[in-house]
Formats: structure tokens, C-alpha cells, sequence
């Protein structure tokens, strides 16, 4: 199959960005689409022209550095699924493609589709971990759980900060990133210590980065590629109230 990549290129942050177009011909099926990043680019090696700047890693869907925006969809056209694991099977012969990187102030571009996500980081570092001391595996073990919680805070810690719920979201708000962080703690035992504290630093540091404000509109669970639901965004809204009048 064939396909014709119009892909956004920009030198750097500081650099004017525009579109530059890109034939793939011979292009398998079952070809990831980072792969068939990966093969423009040796075509652009090959002709001294600078090749493509993405993000990968894992290439797995567990990383999360892998989004690309791609026909105005993060991730692509599918649900539940990472761009490293859409394959062009996903396309059509002869389809035209636009390719992007993550659209949103606090992500700044820093060269072609690759953007600085560190935002997202800093949110984790505010409070997305617990310090006190738990004791050993056993003890921890040894505190019953209601089923209920551990499956909803296993579901919360699938999150793979992979920035798609803002790059989709019109006011580019981090509100289901930082719920999940913040639920998958705040929802067992380990976390109750510094719950309060917790959600109080996590959506003040999101708040100091930039990120707009949850209005519902619900794009951001549906661009996730965990699915993760935004139950917990009126989670975490019901727990920051408590926080204000606990820590404040």
C-alpha cells in the first residue's frame, strides 16, 4: 500500500513550524505506525535530508512517550490504543495522513513531533508517591482491601502519562492524568497517611503549569489509551474540597 505523510516539522521550540509532505510506497499492512516513521526516515537519511524527531521507547504501549496526533485523533483512529500499536492496516491505500505533535501550552514543542511533557512529571513529583514507611510486603499484605477499591485503583495506576487527555481536551486540561495519579494512592491504605496533603500539591502544581480547567467534555477517556474513566476526575474534585478544608 501507499501512503502520502504530511508531517509537521519544526527546527525548535523557538523555530516557525510548518508541513512538509512525504510519499511511502511498499508500505506493509502490518507495519506499525512508528515503523513506518521509522522507514521515511531512512529514505531521509539516505537523501541527507534531517529525519523525522519522535518519541518511542517501549513500542509496547506502556511508555507512554510514543503520541503523536494523528488526523486531529491522539493516538490515531482507534480506541484504547497507543500510536506505537496502531498498525496501517488501521489505513487505506492511497490515504493521506497529517501528522502533529501534542497540541497544548504547557507542552512545549521542542523539535518536530517530539513536545516537553515534563509538566506532567513535576505534577508526580508535587505528590504522586508515598514516603512514609509501610513496613515490609507482608504487612501490607496483611491489610484486607475491598475488592472494589483495589480494581478501581488498579485502574487509575494503568495510566501511562502518555499526555493524550490534553492534547485532545479544548481547554488542554491534565485533570484525568492527575486523578489517576492521585486515586491510585489515595484509594488504599499506603496512601491514607498523605492523602490530604497529596491532592492539595498535585492540582496546585498542575494549576502552576498552565493546564486549563475540566469543563466535561469527555474526550479525554476516549482518546486515553488505558480507557481510564473520568469517574475519577469527580474523584479527585471530591477529595481536593475535603483537602482544602483538612490542609488549608
Amino acid at each position: 500500500m501507499k501512503v502520502t505523510l504530511h508531517v509537521w516539522r519544526q527546527e525548535s521550540s523557538e523555530a516557525e513550524g510548518r508541513f512538509e509532505t512525504y510519499a511511502a510506497n511498499d508500505v506493509s499492512p502490518d507495519m506499525s505506525f512508528l515503523e513506518l516513521l521509522d522507514v521515511v526516515n531512512e529514505g531521509l537519511i539516505e537523501s541527507d535530508v534531517e529525519p523525522i524527531a519522535f518519541e518511542h521507547d517501549c513500542r509496547e504501549g506502556i511508555c507512554g512517550s510514543c503520541g503523536v496526533v494523528i488526523d486531529g485523533s491522539p493516538h490515531g483512529p482507534h480506541e484504547g490504543t497507543a500510536t506505537c500499536q496502531l498498525h496501517m492496516r488501521s489505513f487505506a491505500d492511497g490515504d493521506e495522513l497529517w501528522i502533529e505533535p501534542w497540541r497544548a501550552r504547557s507542552f512545549p514543542i521542542k523539535k518536530d513531533l517530539v513536545v516537553d511533557r515534563g509538566a506532567l512529571d513535576r505534577i508526580i513529583e508535587a505528590g504522586g508517591y508515598i514516603s512514609i514507611n509501610t513496613g515490609a510486603a507482608p504487612d501490607a499484605n496483611a491489610i484486607p482491601i475491598p475488592k472494589d477499591d483495589v480494581d478501581a485503583a488498579l485502574d487509575a495506576a494503568t495510566c501511562i502519562g502518555c499526555g493524550a487527555c490534553v492534547a485532545v481536551c479544548p481547554n488542554a486540561s491534565a485533570m484525568l492524568f492527575t486523578s489517576a495519579k492521585v486515586a491510585h494512592l489515595n484509594m488504599l491504605p499506603q496512601g491514607q497517611p498523605e492523602r490530604w496533603s497529596r491532592v492539595a500539591r498535585m492540582v496546585e502544581q498542575m494549576e502552576a503549569e498552565g493546564f486549563g480547567n475540566c469543563t466535561n467534555h469527555g474526550a479525554c477517556q476516549i482518546a486515553c489509551p488505558k480507557e481510564i474513566s473520568i469517574d475519577f476526575i469527580a474523584w479527585l474534585n471530591r477529595d481536593y474540597l475535603r483537602a482544602q478544608r483538612k490542609v488549608g
